[in-house]
């Protein structure tokens, strides 16, 4: 097991009716702005419940936030907060309200000239940040519970000098962009988050099954590298893993199941806590190569897990045969068969799982095929997303290799 140091200061209130107590997280003087996404929590009376529970705190709201969310959406919230001292910002949604929620907590406090620089250096040099806490609508990214967050921009605009002679001012031209990018820094830790299970009740069974796709997906970044006799991380991780197998049927069967939903939010919430990332070696290349195709397809974030996670098991079996033979024999019970059969089937079954929620594993699913690659990793070019994996030994032609057998 390697070195590492562990903290986590976010407070979790768990349960049905949670939302009440979150007058006690909050300062009493606090100017709050509340964040959400499409309008799902006023439909379903989950703002006006955090809104008695704020009591008479000021409040201002910024609706509107989109899976993915985007820094054209969310800069105007900037100049919210800015133009009325907001003190403390609360995001009521799933993992996408809560990332941009982290990332107006940041950009709300940045002093350079453009909020994207956190972006573009992945957070490093973010100094301050608002406090901010979250109530959880939908389990999926595990961003109530970790200091990261993923922004997309769409559109970037550009300063040229005017026709007329430099001295004249600048004309602005608009270009196509679409960049999905990581930050993180521990000043975006949410200082709380309310976790009542009942409200992802009324979820469309979609976003339940991508929620059950991302957080299988989080744990195998972090479970499925090499060995380090880190056992208590590869029970934690397999433990998870076998409960989103459990539950995640069960959930999209009976959506009002309390326990059912209970063990799922729980369960994608320690998936990217931290925890079972404790001293062990990670990939994230799935993810890194999903971005990408987000960004210039559209796919929902959990859709490119599914297609990309499979092809790249499948690529990478001979460095990761160690763990995916333990893969198969804790997670999907297989024990005949030789090594290299088992380990097919476990790859196998994995994609059968995805697709037995509903979302499919293959880029021909969703009307993409081999004309794309080029601009994909030009992309992963373009980000320096490479070399990748957990042995940093996935290249740019390997990843075109991945992507291809994802189609």
């Amino acid at each position: 097991m390697y070195n590492f140091s562990f903290h986590n200061p976010t407070r979790i209130l768990f349960g049905q009716g949670e939302i009440a107590r979150i007058g006690e997280c909050i300062p009493a003087q606090a100017r709050i702005l509340i964040t959400y996404g499409g309008g799902s929590v006023v439909r379903f009376g989950v703002l006006d419940e955090v809104k008695a529970a704020l009591g008479e705190r000021f409040c201002l709201e910024f609706g509107g936030i989109e899976p993915n969310p985007s820094y054209e959406t969310l800069m105007p919230a900037v100049e919210l907060i800015r133009r009325n001292n907001i003190d403390f910002l609360l995001a009521v949604g799933g993992g996408s309200v809560i990332d941009g929620t982290k990332f107006l907590a940041a950009a709300a406090c940045w002093i350079g000239s453009d909020p994207w620089d956190i972006l573009l250096d992945g957070g490093a040099t973010v100094q301050k940040a608002l406090p901010f806490g979250a109530v959880l609508t939908l389990p999926a990214t595990g961003s109530e519970m970790n200091c990261g967050a993923v922004i997309s921009r769409n559109v970037t605009r550009v300063a040229l000098p005017a026709a007329n002679g430099a001295n004249a001012g600048v004309s602005l031209i608009t270009k196509s962009q679409h960049d999905k990018l990581v930050f993180s820094s521990p000043l975006v830790y949410p200082q709380f988050s309310v976790l009542d299970p009942t409200k992802s009740y009324t979820l469309p069974a979609q976003q339940t099954a991508n929620g059950i796709v991302d957080a299988f997906v989080h744990i195998l970044e972090q479970y499925l590298t090499f060995p380090v006799d880190a056992k208590v991380q590869d029970r934690f991780a397999e433990g998870l893993l076998l409960t989103l197998l459990e539950e995640g049927p069960r959930v999209l069967a009976d959506p009002q199941n309390y326990d059912a939903r209970a063990n799922l939010m729980w369960a994608a919430t320690m998936a990217l806590n931290g925890l079972i990332g404790c001293g062990v070696p990670q990939d994230w290349a799935t993810h890194m190569l999903g971005h990408e195709i987000t960004a210039l397809h559209g796919l929902d974030h959990a859709q490119t897990l599914a297609v990309v996670m499979p092809s790249l098991m499948q690529a990478q079996r001979d460095v990761k045969r160690q763990k995916l033979l333990q893969y198969a024999e804790r997670i999907w019970d297989l024990h005949d068969r030789d090594d290299d059969k088992r380990i097919d089937l476990a790859i196998s079954r994995t994609r059968d799982f995805f697709e037995s929620l509903g979302i499919n594993t293959r880029l021909a699913d969703y009307g993409i095929g081999s004309e794309a690659l080029d601009a994909l990793v030009a992309k992963l070019d373009q980000h320096g997303r490479y070399p990748l994996g957990e042995r940093q030994d996935i290249t740019l032609e390997r990843s075109r290799t991945i992507l291809a057998a994802a189609i």
